[in-house]
């Protein structure tokens, strides 16, 4: 009957097959129950297959963590309403025809009786012998029997109507324990973990408290790891120093990187806030660029140099000096760092020793943007090229021309370049030709941010709108109004676009349907321009010319704190800059009137499982 059910979607069902489960206690061991007696559970089990999302929410959830009255009632009421749950029939077959519509349960047992016998219950139940059975009742008992099954049904409705209360409460007393039984212990392991996949993660941690076999089944690795894949957490947790396991139990670590990620969640939203490291350096120059991987953060400055630091002592391990103009634009991937500047020049730098690779000449004026994928570079200038530069020999492979003012935003795929300009102009480049695959027109004044998925162009205009385009044929799917200024930062991720403005709101939009699904705003809104952004499922961070650092709930849009509040807010003191890591957040801080000292403010917000 199980074999028609689907396979259970973890990678590896020989997983479950090949590893042999610890013996239970005696106490704990389930009742052999025998295979007719199961009847109920099996039918539920069928109906699991075939909609699994809904009946195991619906049934098996509520069965499983509750095994409480009110399911028993439901589960009775349903019965004296609608009749027996019917089994389903093969795909290609029809049921037998019948007057009434309903199929029978199995003819073994045939009774509510012999279900309790088969169960090892009939010898429990106290009967009533205080009082002598009432004359007519075998004679009643006989005539009940001889009825159809609709007719039964109707008797019993009308019988229940007719009761008391207390001679209700009786009945239930009698029949509950029948659906009380712990039929996930009678399962085969694969199919057990397949219905507690179904459960949402609390649910799992209260399953496993319940005995030493659910435990065991809630505490299966690849179970867990399931659920970190569904809330985007992509590596399993190696703790080195932890308690010891006692003997029959496996540590998981995917579910420890769960719990883990759980609490961080949590100290993002109201854990306490403690001091951040104080990172000073560019004295009171601007923080132009800002970046920030593992526990090396780069700061780049109109001082002419860049900053290596480390976030997590907060000292400064390297400044990158070679530049004769300031520092506008910057790019890291593991040691390697890429700077652009108004000198006209890029600059590749070795981060472990602060050694300058390669200078690259080509660009006449200042080095706007950049984007780094792979061994390549592509550089935006105010000469109103672009350049695609190789980082190992430090030589420009192609120019792209064709805008007409400074280009002031680039995106770079590994295929394709994606350009937006003062000239009002998003362009589509294919590379390797050098040439101008789509001219993206519509915007009316400057191009300042862009975003490109492979699929889809965001570009944000100083025209306050934001366009999004399709890369393949150029055209525009969506005009995305609301914003009142210009749109200087977005971040695009599965569709879900967050951009931030100057007129201090920031948007949700789905790029697929065009919608604004969230406008942060409110009474905590930002009270000047937002500078920079950035989100991740749960949370958006925010940061403003008005000196603060908020973070909102993604989904609901809901304000939840302020994680930075300059004391100078509101009188000069900016944040320009922000980078987020799962852990830690990185903020550049200054002013423009000399009332807030540049600096790097390192907030941490991990957590450690004891």
């Amino acid at each position: 009957m199980l074999r028609h059910c689907p396979i259970p979607r973890f990678s590896s069902v020989c997983h479950y097959k090949k590893k042999k489960m610890p013996k239970s206690s005696p106490k704990e061991k389930a009742p052999q129950t025998p295979p007719e007696s199961l009847a109920l559970e099996l039918l539920d089990l069928k109906e699991v297959a075939r909609e699994p999302s809904q009946k195991v929410l619906k049934i098996f959830r509520i069965n499983i963590i509750t095994q409480g009255l009110p399911f028993c009632r439901r589960r009775m009421k349903r019965k004296l309403d609608h009749g027996p749950e019917v089994r389903p029939f093969p795909s290609g077959k029809k049921p037998c025809p019948s007057p009434t519509g309903l199929v029978p349960y199995p003819s073994t047992p045939t009774t509510f009786g012999d279900l309790r016998a088969a169960n090892g219950q009939g010898q429990q139940r106290r009967r009533i012998t205080s009082i002598q059975p009432p004359t007519g009742l075998q004679e009643w008992l006989r005539t009940f029997q001889s009825w159809s099954g609709p007719e039964k049904l109707l008797a019993l409705d009308e019988l229940i109507d007719s009761c008391e209360p207390t001679q209700v409460k009786h009945m239930m007393q009698v029949i509950e324990p029948q659906f009380q039984r712990d039929f996930i212990s009678l399962l085969p392991k694969e199919l057990a973990l397949y219905v507690l996949s179904f459960l949402e993660p609390k649910d799992l941690l209260q399953a496993a408290q319940t005995c030493r076999y659910w435990r065991i089944l809630a505490e299966d690795n690849l179970l867990w790891r399931e659920k970190c894949r569904e809330e985007g957490i992509d590596e399993p947790l190696h703790i080195k120093r932890r308690k010891v396991v006692k003997p029959g139990f496996s540590h998981s670590p995917w579910k420890s990187a769960y719990i883990r990620q759980h609490r961080i969640d949590t100290n993002w939203r109201r854990g306490e806030i403690k001091s951040p490291k104080v990172l000073k350096g560019h004295d009171d120059h601007v923080i132009t660029c800002l970046q920030f991987c593992g526990n090396r953060i780069v700061s780049g400055s109109d001082d002419n140099t860049l900053k290596v630091w480390s976030a997590v002592t907060g000292k400064c391990l390297r400044t990158l000096v070679g530049h004769t103009g300031g520092v506008w634009s910057s790019q890291m991937r593991d040691n390697i760092i890429i700077s652009g500047s108004t000198d006209r020049t890029l600059k590749v730098w070795n981060a472990e020793t602060g050694e300058c690779i390669h200078t690259l000449y080509g660009h006449t004026s200042t080095v706007r943007c950049m984007h780094l994928h792979e061994k390549r570079v592509v550089s935006g200038s105010r000469d109103a090229t672009l350049r695609v530069w190789d980082i190992d020999s430090g030589q420009c492979l192609h120019v792209l021309m064709g805008h007409v003012a400074a280009v002031r935003c680039v995106q770079y795929d590994g295929r394709r370049v994606v350009s937006g300009a003062y000239d009002f102009m998003v362009k589509v480049w294919d590379p390797e030709t050098e040439t101008c695959l789509h001219t993206l027109q519509g915007h009316t004044n400057r191009v300042y941010s862009l975003q490109f998925d492979g699929v889809h162009v965001v570009s944000g205009s100083l025209d306050t709108s934001i366009r999004v385009w399709d890369v393949e044929t150029g055209n525009c799917i969506h005009t995305l109004t609301g914003h009142q200024s210009l749109t200087s930062g977005m971040e695009l991720k599965d569709n879900i676009l967050v951009s931030g403005n100057a007129d201090s709101t920031v948007k949700i939009w789905d790029i697929k349907t065009g919608q604004c699904l969230q406008t942060l705003q409110g009474p905590h809104k930002h009270q000047s321009a937002v500078t920079c952004l950035q989100f991740n499922k749960n949370f958006v961070i925010t940061s403003s010319d008005d000196g603060t650092v908020k973070l909102w709930d993604l989904r609901s849009g809901d304000f939840i704190r302020n994680l930075v509040s300059l004391e100078s807010g509101g009188s000069g003191g900016v944040v320009w800059r922000i980078r987020a890591s799962n852990v830690k957040l990185v903020c550049a801080v200054g002013s423009r009137n000399g009332t807030e000292e540049t600096k790097l403010l390192v907030l941490d917000f991990d957590v450690e499982l004891k």
